[in-house]
Order: C-alpha cells, then sequence, then structure tokens
C-alpha cells in the first residue's frame, strides 16, 4: 500500500507515516496538506496522513477545513505520534551565532517558551515543513537554525544544539489516515462527524449532543470552524466512541439528521491506545 505524507523526508509526518505502514509500506511526499488528499482521489497513493491536532497547539485547520468543504475520503485510521523537538544548525554554529530560527508555524508555536528564554530578540520565520526548515539550517552559513526532528538532522548533516525544546513534556500530535473507505467495526473504534444546525436559536446544539448522550455514547472531542459563509455560522465537529454501524451510534446518527442543516460522517476507525504512550512522556535524553 502506497500511503502519502506530508514530506520532505525527516517530518514528523513521515515519522507518523512509518508507524502507521510499517515495513512493508511504501511511502511518497508530497508538498502541502491539500496535495495529500488530491493524490488519494486520483490514484497516486491508497491512503493519505494528515496532522490534525496537536496536544498544544489544538486543531490542525487546514486538515479540518479539508474535511468539511473539500474531500470525499473518509478517516480510515488515526495515529498518535509523540512530539519532540530539536534545535538544529550548521555543523561548527553555537547558539549565539544563531539570528533566525525556523520551522512550521505548529512547531514554533510549540516551542515558544524555549525561543523566548533561550533566543530572546531571534527572528522567527515560517516554513513549509520542520524538515525544510532543519535543511536550510544545515546548509546555511551557522546563521539559521531549524526546529524538527533528530531524524531530520541526521538526514541533512545537521547538528542537534538542543533537545527536547517543546513547551510540554507530553507533546502529541495526532494524525489520520484518509482512504476512499473507512474502516471495518472492529469492537473499539471511534467516529468523526461534522453538522451545522437548521437555525442558530437556544437549545439547538443541546438537542444535537443530547441524542448521543440519550445513547450512552461517550464524545472525546467537540470543537467548531466557521462555515465560511457567513459569520456567526460554524460547523460542530465531534469525535465519540463506537463505530458508525454500532447500533447506538447508527441510532443517534439517524436521530440528529432530522435536527441538522448539514451532517457529514468523516469515517470510523480503530481507536489509538492514546494510553500506550503515557510512559513515553518522561522522554530519554537525546545520544550525542
Amino acid at each position: 500500500m502506497t500511503t502519502a505524507f506530508l514530506g520532505p523526508r525527516g517530518t514528523f509526518s513521515e515519522e507518523a507515516a512509518l508507524a502507521h505502514a510499517g515495513d512493508d509500506g511504501e511511502l511518497v511526499a508530497f508538498a502541502s496538506i491539500p496535495a495529500l488528499t488530491s493524490a488519494v482521489e486520483t490514484g497516486l497513493a491508497a491512503e493519505a496522513l494528515l496532522p490534525i491536532e496537536n496536544s498544544i497547539e489544538g486543531a490542525v485547520s487546514a486538515t479540518l477545513d479539508l474535511l468539511i468543504h473539500e474531500t470525499p475520503l473518509k478517516i480510515a485510521a488515526e495515529v498518535v505520534l509523540p512530539v519532540r523537538h530539536f534545535l538544529v544548525t550548521a555543523p561548527g554554529a553555537g547558539l549565539g551565532d544563531v539570528r533566525v530560527v525556523a520551522s512550521h508555524p505548529q512547531a514554533l508555536g510549540q516551542c515558544r517558551r524555549f525561543l523566548e528564554r533561550c533566543l530572546p530578540g531571534t527572528e522567527q520565520e515560517a516554513a513549509l515543513s520542520t524538515a525544510l526548515a532543519v535543511r536550510e539550517a544545515a546548509e546555511g552559513d551557522g546563521t539559521r537554525a531549524g526546529i524538527g526532528t533528530a531524524r531530520a538532522a541526521e538526514l541533512y548533516g545537521g547538528v542537534v544544539l538542543a533537545h527536547d525544546i517543546q513547551d510540554v513534556r507530553a507533546n502529541l500530535t495526532r494524525f489520520v489516515a484518509l482512504a476512499p473507505h473507512d474502516a471495518a467495526p472492529t469492537g473499539d473504534d471511534k467516529t468523526s462527524v461534522g453538522f451545522t444546525i437548521k437555525a442558530n436559536v437556544p437549545g439547538a446544539l443541546h438537542a444535537v449532543l443530547a441524542e448521543f448522550a440519550a445513547e450512552n455514547l461517550q464524545l472525546t472531542k467537540v470543537e467548531s470552524r466557521p462555515t465560511k459563509g457567513w459569520l456567526g455560522d460554524y460547523v460542530f465537529l465531534l469525535d465519540l466512541e463506537g463505530h458508525r454501524e454500532d447500533p447506538a451510534v447508527a441510532r443517534a446518527l439517524d436521530r440528529i439528521r432530522d435536527r441538522c442543516a448539514l451532517l457529514k460522517v468523516f469515517g470510523s476507525y480503530p481507536r489509538f491506545p492514546l494510553e500506550t504512550l503515557r510512559e513515553l512522556v518522561d522522554l530519554p535524553v537525546l545520544d550525542r
């Protein structure tokens, strides 16, 4: 199976794709999140792995907007990756040489405290990916540093100046695999949906959420995104335990259809065993 990921090599997306696809999977890199869905829709890849939320910075809006407005692809799996950020520069450079720190905006946001304390006044520059930022730093004159993975530093010949610079030790990013079809029931699943209410009146949202409570279904995430149609109009996004084919989930979805102007089931998929990552919060110091 060919899995598309947000490249280039050395990104956190590649690490998640490697964990998801395993040794037998074939990985292919694309330069943007919209390109990932296009790759699957046109047959260039069987599935695409996209970041959807981070435990520090929250939702990845580009992925949510694709699911809501653009792609018919379904969520078929989820992967949660512990994210360790490294400050990387060219060989021979020191912290005092750094004038610019570059990375993906999500990574810069996740390392805000370190940058304020250890590199105050240094210019921060957004990059298309963490790997690209690390590669440019590794190939530069020592005045640039990149924030990214240890794998990227190794791939592009950079030197790690500081490790684990993320603001929160338990920094986790959740990725979803998009494919033409979602997954079959396993008995330990999640379902993701998006909906709009028919009228913005008191109790309209509560009436929808109450249907899930009536079936004793656990909601694991609730958030909203603008509809992009009118200020104050929102798409509400829910993750809940259970598969869309489970009787209780199916009954709840059937009942809320009459209460929603739009209802889109993004997919049902096996729940990632998040509890297995708790021991990784106390991450080991990089050996260098």
